[in-house]
């Protein structure tokens, strides 16, 4: 793999790339991101803690936002020692531009994902699972990517669709797709990081085919991929965000103490960390601000420099792992995981909503289902009729075009899975005769 090609500016569709004089098309395509629907969406769905109770808690579209944040600046830092290793690239691009194809990645990252935080992945599964009545509607490989719901494919999925005109560069999807292989492979090696989990659908293989071939990531087999180099980063980014501020979240939340906050992270700021200075702070929001912003800076430094020392690798497709478990805080970050796993992410507040997400979605999917067979024509009631009426024009149009059962029960998920929480929870409660109209 080669810079110059990774860092292709074109667009599906286009034969060349395209730019204003004031923004570069990377820049365009974070613009693009921050002021579409699918992102505006994340302000209502859970990251980690039910949404209406805190105030001071992270949903999905403030933990974006801060990914974005730190891959900008992993991009950049990245970028201007890349600019001294291949001058030519010089002619065309700037450190500027690696910085903004990660932000732009970063921004999107968590679009595909559903209401209510992990839980609602699960219950999207889950709900395929114990159907088996759609498993012989559906090829072995449209299975799979049923039964097992990826908010990564589904992002690259949005971020294709016609109707939210996103069209982004070539090298923004490289660098989003974390995962660049299928749900359905052969000898699927979970050792490596990027066929952990999978990036696109079926139904995107051949638009995933076309943006790899252009950027020229290196194959690894049938619908399987070496990942684009900068999306380490992007991973690197969402890992740094996600350890560090759930865990600030978790203190907020009481928890976690606050000294046991500052023993976690201490490991990381070493001798940065002036707990005499840090004492005299007042109100637990600054001194966790301190906190976060050193941490952070610190865990940039480290994963650039794993990213730099394996540049050669990674390029040649034989590095494969996370920057976050190859860095020298790897273990501090371990621990803090832990921590999160059995204090924070089990806590009540947060089980109670993981539960609901698990009756709510498998309820609209069962539903709604009914309502695509309705307007295919293969189911006969005015239940399913008025329910039909509920789906989006565009997706009601597009499951009358459908010509697979695979294709209608996508369109559901889609509709289903792009809910937000609160909106999720009303309608669910509407068809189910448990809210007033």
């Amino acid at each position: 793999m080669n810079w110059t090609s990774l860092l292709s500016a074109k667009r599906i569709g286009q034969k060349s790339a395209s730019a204003e004089s004031s923004r570069s098309a990377f820049e365009q395509d974070f613009d693009r991101i921050i002021f579409s629907h699918p992102f505006r969406r994340l302000q209502d769905k859970t990251q980690v803690h039910p949404l209406p109770e805190h105030d001071f808690v992270h949903t999905r579209l403030t933990h974006s936002l801060e990914v974005s944040s730190v891959g900008r600046s992993l991009g950049k830092r990245v970028g201007e020692v890349l600019m001294e290793r291949h001058t030519p690239l010089k002619e065309n691009y700037s450190l500027f531009d690696f910085g903004a194809i990660v932000a732009a990645a970063s921004l999107a990252h968590d679009l595909g994902n559903p209401p209510f935080g992990h839980a609602g992945e699960a219950a999207l599964s889950d709900f395929f699972i114990h159907q088996d009545r759609f498993k012989e509607r559906v090829s072995a490989h449209e299975w799979q990517d049923l039964i097992r719901f990826e908010g990564n494919a589904q992002g690259f999925r949005i971020l294709n669709q016609y109707d939210y005109g996103l069209k982004l560069t070539l090298a923004t999807l490289g660098a989003f797709t974390k995962y660049p292989c299928a749900s359905h492979i052969e000898q699927r090696d979970k050792q490596k990081k990027s066929q952990k989990k999978y990036g696109f659908f079926k139904s995107e293989i051949e638009l995933f085919r076309e943006v790899a071939e252009s950027l020229g990531l290196a194959s690894a087999g049938l619908n399987v991929w070496r990942r684009h180099p900068l999306a380490f980063l992007v991973e690197a980014a969402d890992d740094i965000c996600y350890s560090i501020i759930d865990l600030e979240d978790g203190c907020n939340l009481g928890l976690v103490s606050f000294e046991e906050t500052v023993e976690l992270l201490a490991p990381i700021l070493g001798d940065k960390l002036d707990r005499k200075k840090l004492s005299k702070d007042e109100g637990l929001n600054r001194k966790l601000g301190t906190l976060r912003a050193m941490t952070i800076g610190e865990l940039i430094e480290a994963c650039t420099g794993v990213f730099l020392d394996h540049e050669e690798p990674i390029l040649n497709g034989t590095f494969d792992t996370a920057l976050t478990d190859e860095c020298k805080f790897a273990n501090a970050l371990r621990k803090i995981s832990e921590v999160s796993v059995h204090r924070i992410y089990r806590a009540r507040q947060v089980v109670e909503i993981e539960a609901a997400g698990h009756e709510v979605l498998p309820g609209l999917m069962r539903e709604f289902i009914r309502a695509g067979d309705y307007i295919r024509g293969t189911e006969k009631s005015r239940k399913f009729e008025n329910l039909s009426l509920l789906l989006p024009p565009e997706i009601r149009q597009a499951i009358k075009r459908s010509d697979t059962d695979y294709a209608m029960l996508r369109l559901v998920v889609d509709f289903v899975s792009g809910l937000t929480d609160k909106h999720a929870l009303m309608i669910f409660r509407k068809i189910g005769g448990m809210a007033p109209l």
